[in-house]
């Protein structure tokens, strides 16, 4: 099983949390991008942008923040984390 926690935060406060579970036989990337799209449909958000700095930084430690920065629309919270918690091989 694949898993991924979606959390946002506000001033160092967990405001909202998700987990999306994906048993499919897709490809790993193709996971990632599908739990984002999920996560950001539960939380009523559009889709952040990767940027370089995400895309580094998830490599190395399977996590990254997405900032007001990725995002098009404004936000009203400080991060959205998105981070693998299972991962089948």
């Amino acid at each position: 099983m694949f898993r991924v926690w979606a959390k946002i935060w506000k001033e160092n406060k967990l405001i909202e949390d998700t987990v999306i579970e994906d048993g499919s036989e897709d490809t790993r990337t193709h996971k990632i991008f599908h739990a984002l799209e999920k996560a950001c449909y539960e939380f009523d958000l559009s889709v952040p942008i990767w940027l370089d700095s995400n895309v580094e930084e998830f490599k190395r430690v399977a996590k990254t923040r997405f900032k007001a920065d990725n995002f098009v629309e404004g936000i009203s919270f400080d991060f959205l984390e998105f981070q693998i918690i299972e991962e089948d091989y």
